[in-house]
């Protein structure tokens, strides 16, 4: 018997789980994930979950939303690129420059042709200029040469370069993808350097926390494709932990329902709603590269989509006057009143004032908070937006309060708000479907009155009582999820999309998900796949729902922490290619490896030098990325062409993938 801790850090929550190896979940808790500060809803959480007195635990892991946040608000710290082989052409289709200060991109001479022959002979003396030149003001490096992954001997000399005269992390191209395509591979390792120093701060952070609660277990980190790594090979290539979140959702799902065939898992969360597919119980794996924040990188991951719909979406009426819910995320009354118990006082006085006025206040019922602090940003704000940071600072405040007074006073603070939001500065606070769950006692987890509340001021505004206005938040919520999830369907089965001009499409979907049995057209729509549904309120949304699209359900225990399950539940696993191409006209073929390149006259030898070196790597790379009993598997994939009635050979990709259990405390 082992016992695990696996820690997620979500959009809003932030899970712990106690995991005992043979019995499963021991403990669990939830904590508010504080984006000012993530190790303080980390140090909540495991704090929530160990019990009294705490066993020894043998093993940490953690699934965190750091990387993906980062590059999704465009956060990182400042790193130099060196770029070998590229010309000013490719560098613009990168468009590099949203990731890496234009004067940081170093163009070097060198690199190699598709083949793997050296084209230019590498500026040794110009990499050396440029990061000593560099090194006093960025916080790491980047190197990516051309075809760097058919020959990466230009790229390795470069970091050695930089390790002999910085102290600086290092980061190479061929090292994280061996896919060609050297603008995306350029930009994926800018990214890397750029979530280095974040990383390492989380990571120094989690393990002061485990410090001081006497835990000295190895702390491993979720991977996007669902695996584990080490935190030492976490730190080289924290790029690989975006979307670790929702693999790790995946992977505890799978675990916790205990499946072994086909299914979609629908995670719930309180900013998005991700589905992913199970195909024979292995989630399905984006090949191409994982698209964050509008970039689309060279990072393989577990294909999930996302849907801007979560239990903190706010509530609003369309153009139309028609109830809403989303995209925009606001923190729940029932959450807020929890942090600042004066808010229910100001939701009581709000409701006096509706009362007494003939005239509706759309602001009744939002309130203003911080998010963060402003730190280097204090510099660059105006007076107003320092003024409203300060006013802040107290704690939550009506946003009629602050937009009162005349219209060019109202004008300038509406403004500011605007820029204080879109700077991840402050978020409002305001009904969303939480608190409708709250109000229908289908979920709780803050404070119901502050809930009831904000259910009145909206029920007086739509001139309804205030449990028809949840069941209608409820309503719109299950069928925003419905289509999304038909959509989902669509798309992988059929390569199908919805889009806004599709009326008919639409319309038909909408009918399937409908209560409103007094239409003449009657549409029935059936998911031939189990469900499993996961976080905190699946089980109020997927199980009607599931009845209407006429499949199973299944909403396993512990399914509102299943992340955190996922980060403990998975393995290592390491995976390497290698390419074995044959060179025209010479009688010989090239294998291609991540530390230069050989050549063989004949085939036979060539694979099986392939072969024994894809595995020797594997398995290293398996037991550096914190592995024990490790297995390796190898495929052998020919690529042939037909020309003239004869077979040429095109070229051979060996693949070994390493698989083992992550190495506990002994």
């Amino acid at each position: 018997m082992s016992i695990l801790l696996g820690i997620d850090t979500g959009g809003t929550y932030t899970d712990a789980v106690l995991f005992d190896t043979e019995r499963g979940v021991i403990s669990a808790a939830k904590a508010l994930t504080t984006k000012r500060d993530l190790s303080i809803g980390i140090r909540n959480a495991i704090e929530a979950a160990l019990p009294e007195p705490a066993p020894e635990i043998r093993l940490v892991s953690l699934s965190s939303t750091l990387a993906t946040n980062a590059i999704v608000e465009g956060k990182g710290s400042p790193v130099c690129l060196l770029l070998i082989g590229y010309d000013s052409d490719t560098v613009a289709r990168a468009n590099l420059e949203r990731v890496v200060a234009s004067d940081s991109i170093i163009l070097l001479r060198g690199g190699h042709t598709v083949t793997g022959e050296e084209k230019f002979p590498l500026d040794i003396n110009g990499a050396r200029q440029a990061i000593l030149k560099h090194a006093p003001y960025v916080a790491a490096f980047a190197i990516s040469s051309f075809f760097g992954v058919r020959n990466p001997t230009h790229e390795l000399r470069v970091k050695r370069l930089a390790r002999q005269l910085t102290k600086l992390p290092v980061t190479c191209g061929h090292e994280l993808s061996t896919r060609l395509d050297a603008p995306r591979r350029a930009l994926t390792v800018a990214l890397n350097a750029r979530l280095t120093p974040l990383l390492q701060q989380l990571i120094l952070q989690v393990r002061g926390i485990l410090a001081s609660q006497g835990i000295r277990a190895p702390l491993m980190v979720v991977r996007g494709d669902g695996s584990l790594m080490d935190v030492a090979m976490a730190l080289e290539r924290p790029v690989e932990t975006i979307l670790s979140g929702p693999a790790a959702s995946v992977i505890g799902a799978r675990y916790l329902s205990n499946i072994e065939g086909d299914a979609l898992i629908i995670d719930i969360g309180g900013t998005t709603t991700d589905i992913a597919t199970l195909r024979s119980g292995r989630p399905r794996i984006d090949s191409e590269g994982a698209w964050v924040g509008g970039q689309w990188t060279m990072i393989e991951a577990v294909q999930s989509r996302t849907s801007g719909l979560g239990g903190d979406s706010e509530v609003l009426l369309d153009r139309s006057g028609s109830l809403s819910v989303g995209p925009h995320r606001v923190i729940p009354l029932s959450i807020l009143a929890e942090q600042f118990p004066r808010v229910i006082d100001m939701l009581h006085s709000q409701l006096e004032q509706a009362a007494a006025r003939c005239a509706v206040d759309t602001t009744m019922g939002s309130l203003v908070t911080l998010e963060r602090s402003p730190g280097i940003d204090q510099n660059s704000l105006t007076s107003t937006e320092q003024k409203i940071l300060t006013l802040l600072n107290e704690g939550p405040i009506p946003l009629s309060r602050l937009l009162e007074g005349s219209l060019e006073r109202q004008f300038l603070y509406q403004r500011s708000l605007g820029n204080l939001q879109e700077r991840g500065l402050i978020v409002a606070g305001a009904f969303t479907p939480t608190d409708a769950l709250h109000v229908l006692g289908q979920y709780r987890c803050g404070s119901v009155e502050a809930a009831k509340l904000g259910a009145a001021l909206w029920a007086r505004r739509l001139n309804i009582t205030a449990e028809d206005f949840c069941k209608q938040v409820v309503g719109e919520v299950m069928v925003r999820l419905g289509q999304a999830i038909i959509t989902s369907v669509l798309a992988d089965e059929d390569g199908l999309s919805l889009n806004s001009q599709d009326s008919v499409g639409r319309l038909f979907i909408n009918r399937a998900l409908s209560t409103d049995d007094r239409r003449v057209l009657s549409v029935t729509i059936s998911v031939r796949r189990p469900i499993i549904g996961v976080g905190a309120p699946a089980n109020a949304y997927l199980r009607p729902l599931a009845a209407r699209l006429h499949t199973d359900i299944n909403v396993p225990e512990y399914a509102e922490v299943a992340s955190a399950v996922g980060a403990v539940a998975s393995g290592v696993v390491q995976t390497v290619h290698v390419l074995i191409r044959p060179l025209d006209g010479k009688n010989k073929f090239r294998v291609h490896l991540p530390f230069g390149v050989r050549d063989f006259t004949e085939l036979t030898p060539a694979v099986s030098y392939a072969r024994h070196t894809a595995r020797r790597l594997a398995r290293y790379r398996a037991h550096r990325a914190g592995a024990t009993s490790v297995k390796v598997h190898i495929e052998r994939h020919d690529r042939t062409a037909r020309a003239y009635n004869d077979k040429i050979h095109i070229d051979t990709e060996i693949i070994a993938t390493a698989v083992g259990r992550p190495r506990l405390e002994q």
